[in-house]
């Protein structure tokens, strides 16, 4: 139940940044092609540059249009105990019990965080060192991550 909320929660907030990126394209692309735009000296790179961010929020678009895309062709059927961790899973460490802190693996969205019935989500992807340590674990598996210079070792503790 917890991961139906959870993506929807996440598909509301990718909605958002697309809607957001969407303004910003309108408005770079509006900015390019803008009267005051129009070079006066050949140093005058004001449309030069909102057609480059223009460019860029278009990227975006896509991005974020692709991660919603992905997020609702995911499957979240229940976990098996004989299945290793993978795309959808929800995977707790032993250190994050008492915080009620879940890791979720998505295929886009990384570094989200949310809250949901007292329950704590950050979204990892499979490409992420997190993602990497836990893709094709197990319950009970230990992993150690490499963060910045320092160093997290600890084991699963529940996947669902």
């Amino acid at each position: 139940m917890l991961k139906e909320s959870l993506v929807k929660n996440i598909i509301q907030h990718l909605q958002h940044e697309l809607d957001n990126a969407t303004l910003a394209a309108e408005k770079a692309h509006l900015a390019a092609i803008d009267d005051q735009s129009v070079a006066e000296t050949q140093y005058d790179t004001l449309a030069i540059e909102a057609g480059y961010l223009a460019q860029g929020q278009s990227r975006r678009i896509v991005e974020f249009q692709d991660a919603l895309a992905a997020y609702r062709q995911l499957d979240l059927s229940p976990y098996s105990q004989d299945a290793a961790i993978s795309l959808g899973h929800l995977v707790q460490l032993d250190g994050d019990a008492k915080q009620q802190h879940w890791f979720f693996l998505g295929p886009a969205a990384a570094g989200y965080r949310t809250s949901i019935q007292g329950h704590k989500f950050t979204v990892i992807t499979p490409h992420s060192p997190m993602g990497k340590a836990l893709k094709g674990k197990y319950p009970d598996d230990e992993i150690c991550v490499a963060l910045g210079k320092g160093e997290l070792k600890d084991f699963i503790a529940a996947v669902c």
